[in-house]
């Protein structure tokens, strides 16, 4: 912690930088987590390209209809963790990283009216605000998910990586969502129907607990805004397929059936 003396325009203008200086390392690490490229990684330790296999997207369901339950369940955690992570990472930052100001008042001494006496009032603790943090965090992991430098910023749809972030910020919202999305994938048996569902909820049930007071922070809802915008264009192709009937299903396998004793 930094005590930057007596409040004044130059004091303030510290803050703004200090503010820039943490929350631009908070959004280096959410990027830099979020790239990480598991889908891909998972699938080349199995000698494939999952980029040219399925519907070449990196992300967990791919990944699940190529490799099997497995590996596309191993995606999805992953996933879901860095996005988890860079929230908390960036809680951290946030929570261990600021600036003080203490205001000054000065008077003059009863024995010597000629030397100033220092009183110092007001400590000012100046952080960057968790819910900022948590938003910067989630934004770049989420960027850097989608758009992987590795990969020349083709990445997946973030969807698993977006519910490691809302659990990290909004547990209570995560939850609702993710059972939305249970319940229509159990209905339809699509995975794109299903994220589309549960991202357009996303901002609807984030008011609602806002409103009712489960939940705390504005800034979470015009964050969950952006996250649903970005993830119904990033299934716009998906729902093209959906409204001409040529989206895939996950259709359980029939169990083989026993050899007929002769």
């Amino acid at each position: 912690m930094t005590i930057l003396g007596a409040i004044n325009p130059e004091n303030l203008l510290t803050e703004r930088l200090f503010w820039l200086k943490v929350d631009g390392l908070i959004v280096m690490i959410g990027y830099v987590l979020g790239s990480i490229p598991f889908g891909y990684l998972v699938a080349k330790a199995r000698g494939m390209d999952i980029r040219q296999h399925g519907s070449g997207n990196i992300g967990a369901t791919n990944v699940m209809r190529v490799l099997g339950k497995g590996p596309g369940y191993t995606v999805f955690a992953c996933d879901a963790l860095k996005g988890l992570a860079a929230v908390l990472a960036a809680k951290y930052i946030a929570g261990h990283h600021s600036i003080s100001f203490m205001q000054v008042q000065s008077t003059g001494n009863t024995y010597d009216p000629g030397t100033p006496i220092y009183i110092y009032h007001d400590i000012y603790i100046i952080t960057l605000p968790e819910s900022i943090a948590a938003i910067s965090a989630a934004i770049a992991c989420i960027i850097g998910h989608n758009f992987p430098v590795w990969l020349g910023f083709k990445g997946g749809k973030g969807m698993a990586t977006s519910a490691g972030v809302l659990i990290g910020m909004i547990p209570l919202t995560a939850a609702i969502c993710m059972a939305l999305w249970g319940v229509v994938f159990l209905m339809t048996r699509y995975v794109s129907l299903a994220s589309l569902a549960a991202s357009i909820a996303l901002p609807v049930v984030t008011m609602i607990l806002l409103t009712v007071g489960l939940i705390h922070g504005w800034p979470y809802f015009y964050f969950t805004v952006a996250a649903c915008i970005l993830a119904v264009w990033r299934h716009r192709s998906n729902i093209v397929r959906l409204m001409n009937g040529t989206e895939n299903r996950f259709v359980k396998k029939p169990k083989a059936e026993p050899p007929q004793e002769q």
